[in-house]
């Protein structure tokens, strides 16, 4: 059973260094497996996490769960924020893990030794016990999780621009199938005509 060290390591291995919000992460992911009832790191695909920022804190949850974006069991929904939902895809079970308000300055209190506050907080998340650092609290999803997860391997092409839309993620508009670029607003656009072939 691999320990929060080794998974700071590994955490720290992605990030050439370790920072407070990766230790946050980890505790959030470790304290998933207790919430859940389920043993992470999983081997399998039995838990989905919703996490609400991108960075340190996602890869610190990956490492101790093993879901990933890659695996198609990690979602990123960017509140700006350190939590994250764990899902069991089996039962239905949602529970959401974020810090407690005073973990900032509870941190300190278990990191004397520490010369500046970025430092206490490093220290005293990792020696803190789960419940004085974390809370959670179950949760039910606004959405579906099929309509999250999907199903893989789910093809086909955008009637407007042509290009593969994959994992059930086209969007249906005036009896068209539409990538969701092209059904609008899209993060992009671009800056010239695109070439002949």
């Amino acid at each position: 059973m691999p320990t929060l060290e080794k998974f700071l390591e590994a955490s720290a291995a992605l990030h050439r260094h370790l920072c407070p919000r990766q230790v946050l992460g980890v505790r959030i992911g470790m304290m998933a497996e207790d919430a859940l009832g389920i043993e992470l790191p999983q081997n399998d695909k039995r838990v989905f996490a919703v996490v609400e920022t991108d960075g340190c804190a996602s890869d610190g949850i990956a490492v101790a769960t093993h879901c990933w974006v890659g695996r198609r069991t990690m979602r990123v929904e960017d509140y700006g924020k350190v939590a994250a939902t764990f899902v069991d895809t089996r039962t239905g079970l949602a529970v959401r893990i974020a810090p407690r308000l005073d973990a900032r300055e509870r941190a300190s209190r278990y990191a004397p030794e520490a010369h500046t506050h970025w430092e206490a907080m490093l220290i005293g998340y990792q020696r803190m016990p789960p419940n004085e650092l974390l809370a959670a609290r179950k949760v039910v999803l606004r959405a579906p999780l099929d309509e999250w997860i999907s199903r893989a391997n789910l093809r086909v092409c955008c009637e407007q621009c042509g290009e593969e839309i994959m994992n059930q993620r086209e969007v249906a508009r005036n009896g068209l199938a539409l990538c969701r670029s092209c059904a609008g607003p899209s993060y992009y656009s671009f800056c010239d005509s695109p070439q002949p072939e």
